[in-house]
């Protein structure tokens, strides 16, 4: 039984290798073949320059673009002195202008100078001796062989191969199609180990530059290795050193209403909030070694305060012996979670502050809801009886400022009229949170 297919069948290896290869032409030679691409100076540090005196650096940079000026000049003296054209001086000077044209022309569009060196080649080869190394002549050979070589010097070692390939189709058709004899074989030599220069040339620098980046690229890793290993150092440090005193005290303020016979409830409040705190704080802290010991850290699942855990807050410094007070206006609303959390933080260490810094003191707490974000007041009078003020670090205030400055808000903090101090802040709300339209 005869069976019948549908569809075009499938092109032979050799149609898809020319088609391949027809498409790499186009890509290096064809496409933007005229598009705009200046020769770019040299570099001041580079290894030639660097090595000149300190004033002709600025000028020197432009070495390359001299040196292909000067083999323009060449190029047409040549075209004008192996003429064999006989007409006014004004025509010798327009033969070796278009000699000379896609040399200059190398320094702007590299690949159009490659075809227009081939156009100008064929017209001129009209008015030269049609000699050993026609359809060149002295001025057009040296001229194409400067072309390919600049141009080589600035593209890929493929486009190379493509070059050299056109120029020896060149030479030997329009050759056979006058009827002359063959002159491509000293252009191809000659051609041929131009490019093959350049090849390499081209090649030992991209691999140069390859082993460069690498190199830079493992120098980045080791660096973040080292980094990362400091960071766990002292990270490991730091729980020595802190977990451990405070684990301790948690398990003292448990066990100490034990060791006293039927101690007060104050004494037994007291201990207590003494363990939770000390439990917080191992939790804060085995967060916070987290972030140093990995770049990579994830936050915990368990929820970040915010400003519905104010009250706990505010509870917690009552207990400690602060007399505060919380007043809250406006709509009250979710904001970002980063909002709340730097709110809360806020508020937090200006009552710590308030504690170590002004003992026995009253405190208030007023939280603004507004419009276009949240403002924070946090205000504490003088100190109040002989209880000397704790010393601190002084990175309180710092560390208020460095998260209100990280979301674009505004802080006040200095003492007021009446001896206490006093800690204003606004945090802008970039936008309204999902669920927060009614409440504005």
């Amino acid at each position: 039984m005869n069976q019948t297919t549908t569809g075009a069948s499938p092109r032979p290896p050799e149609l898809r290798l020319a088609s391949g290869l027809m498409q790499r032409l186009r890509a290096d030679l064809v496409d933007d073949a005229f598009a705009y691409r200046p020769l770019a100076p040299l570099r001041v540090d580079g290894p030639l320059i660097r090595r000149l005196p300190r004033w002709i650096r600025p000028k020197a940079v432009y070495l390359p673009h001299a040196f292909v000026a000067v083999t323009a000049f060449l190029v047409a003296c040549l075209a004008t002195a192996q003429s064999t054209f006989s007409g006014p001086p004004l025509e010798y000077a327009i033969m070796g202008v278009l000699a000379a044209a896609p040399v200059l022309m190398t320094l702007v569009r590299p690949v159009g100078a490659f075809w227009s060196m081939l156009a100008v080649t064929t017209v001129l080869s009209l008015f030269v001796d049609r000699s050993l190394i026609w359809p060149w002549s002295p001025s057009t050979f040296l001229g194409h062989l400067a072309v390919v070589t600049f141009v080589a010097l600035r593209l890929r070692p493929r486009a190379a191969g493509w070059m050299w390939l056109i120029t020896v189709l060149y030479g030997v058709t329009l050759p056979l199609m006058l009827g002359q004899g063959l002159g491509s074989a000293t252009m191809a030599f000659f051609s041929g180990v131009s490019l093959l220069v350049v090849t390499v040339r081209n090649t030992r620098r991209e691999a140069r530059a390859e082993v460069s980046a690498q190199q830079v690229v493992t120098a980045f890793e080791r660096d973040r290795r080292t980094l990362l290993e400091e960071r766990t150092t002292i990270a490991r440090e730091l729980h020595d050193v802190v977990a451990h005193h405070m684990s301790v005290v948690a398990i003292q303020a448990e066990a100490a209403p034990y060791r006293v016979k039927n101690p007060p409830p104050e004494l037994e409040a007291a201990f207590l909030t003494i363990r939770e705190n000390a439990v917080a704080a191992l939790t804060e802290l085995r967060r916070v070694l987290g972030v140093v010991r990995s770049a990579d850290y994830e936050a915990p699942d368990a929820p970040q305060p915010t400003l519905a855990s104010l009250d706990g807050l505010l509870t917690n410094v009552r207990e400690a012996g602060l007399s505060v007070d919380k007043t809250v206006t406006g709509a009250v609303r979710e904001l970002p979670q980063g909002v709340e959390l730097s709110a809360y933080r806020i508020i937090q260490e200006a009552l710590s502050n308030s504690l170590r810094h002004a003992p026995g003191a009253p405190a208030g707490v007023e939280v603004s809801y507004v419009l276009g974000g949240l403002g924070i007041r946090v205000v504490n009078g003088p100190a109040v009886g002989d209880v000397p003020p704790s010393p601190g670090a002084g990175h309180g205030i710092t560390g208020m400022r460095e998260r209100v400055a990280m979301l674009e808000g505004e802080m006040t903090a200095e003492a007021t009229d009446a001896g206490g101090y006093e800690v204003s802040v606004f945090l802008p709300v970039r936008g309204l949170v999902k669920g927060d339209e009614g409440s504005v």
